[in-house]
């Protein structure tokens, strides 16, 4: 039978066919944060059940987090502090690895996890966030679970799972100058609507994303979800192999050469049948930026926002009346010369070094406009090591840039970094929803270049103009 890597990945984790939709899913390994965590716990207490498999169980504090520069990490505030306690207690007891706040390598889970290799091509992760489909960009099933799930994997290391349908997107093509993964992401979003996957994975195949770094597809795959996509996959290639080989120190020898092995195994096969495919050209990509409070609300740079009378369909004129309302825009006007005046650069989406790094190529020689905080955020210690030692935070700092210690941070105001209402920011999350960032703040999500031209220039602003200047 001819199958999907998708099904492949299932098919080899089923412990046991339920019915026709769902099956008993192993779970290699499971993340566990600081907020969906308790209850599950307190559950396997109130029936006297131990973790099945602590050493397949990984927890990390990241969305609760401060992160002022400082070497001591203190959380004020009263209830983030009892997760976080919680947290430590819960795993001391149950013997699970604990990446708590005062770790070195503390980080967002999402970064954290890949980088110490932990995420290989055939498995399935799992945790308590939607962003988990990020684990896709090596050919692992990676997904968001529920409390009451996180309970269900802590007995038993395994999941009753519903079965997804299969999408294939194809993009072949080169990505132009100025473009990047964050940019085609946001492209595909926007044509396929933030409900365009709902119930699939979604495979991405092409030549545009077989150019891409490992970094720029977990942007692409952590984004994915923002399309309604229960999980996202690139099948594992020489570039995956590379990046998990030189982090996962255990695989040497004859278990590296079974993992080399079984991971050239992970592909669709030729006939496999997708229920949906779209294709793109990478050479339409420019540039994108959202107008709007849902994720598919965007438009690439040299656009305008819509206007709603010139749309047929009730409900999403009533959106798009709402979004503009929201954010404070006009129809019909073009975003470029918007005037911000925060600029967040973070989160699971982009805060990995190579994200650092285009940053500090458009600040190089400018300053922050005056009137403009702007903050970046490393993904990890080891990200924020990484960018010290190259010279990229001296670089950020001189230029007016606040440098963090890691965290989730500004990507959805569940710590200390909150904005005000009003508040225009240029941010590199993955969500821009109503309040996501603080409560009446107001969220153009974007890459990380375009980030850094926003806080140059104080205005949403194509970062290729500035490129074509500085050069």
């Amino acid at each position: 039978m001819n199958r999907t890597l998708y099904r492949k990945l299932v098919d080899a984790h089923t412990v046991a066919q339920l019915d026709e939709q769902n099956v008993l899913l192993f779970c290699d390994l499971h993340l566990m944060n600081e907020y969906t965590s308790p209850q599950a716990f307190a559950g396997l207490d109130e029936h006297g059940r131990r973790v099945l498999m602590p050493g397949q169980n990984v927890a990390v504090v990241s969305h609760v987090i401060p992160t002022e520069p400082g070497t001591i990490r203190v959380i004020r505030e009263a209830a983030p502090a009892l997760q976080a306690s919680n947290l430590r207690k819960n795993c001391e007891q149950h013997d699970i690895p604990l990446f708590d706040p005062q770790d070195a390598l503390q980080g967002i889970e999402h970064v954290v996890a890949p980088e110490h290799g932990m995420i290989r091509p055939g498995m399935v992760v799992i945790c308590g966030d939607s962003h988990t489909t990020t684990y896709g960009a090596l050919g692992a099933l990676g997904f968001g679970i529920g409390t009451s799930e996180v309970e269900h994997v802590l007995a038993t290391q395994t999941l009753v799972y519903r079965l997804a349908k299969d999408m294939r997107i194809r993009v072949d093509g080169v990505l132009p100058v100025g473009t990047t993964a964050k940019d085609l992401i946001l492209m595909l979003i926007g044509h396929i609507g933030a409900q365009g996957a709902r119930g699939h994975v979604i495979e991405f195949c092409g030549t545009a994303f077989e150019a891409m770094s490992i970094e720029s597809r977990f942007t692409v795959c952590n984004m994915a979800v923002e399309a309604g996509a229960r999980g996202a996959l690139i099948a594992p290639d020489r570039k995956a192999a590379r990046y998990v080989l030189e982090r996962a120190t255990d695989l040497h020898g004859v278990a590296r050469d079974a993992a080399l092995q079984h991971w050239e195994t992970l592909h669709s096969d030729e006939a496999a049948v997708f229920h949906v495919e779209h294709r793109f050209d990478a050479s339409d990509a420019a540039p994108h930026v959202t107008w709007g409070t849902s994720p598919d609300q965007v438009i690439p740079i040299g656009g305008a926002t819509p206007d709603p009378a010139t749309q047929t369909s009730a409900p999403m004129r009533r959106s798009t009346e709402q979004a503009l309302r929201y954010t404070g825009l006009a129809a019909g006007v073009p975003l470029e010369g918007t005037a911000i005046q925060h600029v967040f650069i973070g989160s699971c989406t982009n805060a990995r070094i190579e994200d650092l790094r285009a940053v500090a190529e458009v600040v190089r020689g400018r300053h922050v406009a005056k009137g403009v905080r702007a903050m970046v955020v490393p993904g990890s210690g080891a990200v924020k090591r990484q960018a010290e030692a190259e010279g990229i935070a001296s670089l950020l700092m001189d230029a007016g840039f606040e440098w963090r210690e890691p965290g989730c941070s500004m990507c959805l105001a569940m710590n200390g970094d909150i904005l005000a209402d009003g508040v225009r920011c240029a941010s590199t999350t993955n969500r821009n929803f109503e309040g996501r960032q603080g409560r009446g703040a107001i969220t153009h999500l974007m890459s990380p270049a375009m980030a850094a031209a926003a806080a140059i220039t104080g205005t949403i602003t194509d970062v290729r103009r500035l490129e074509t200047h500085h050069a």
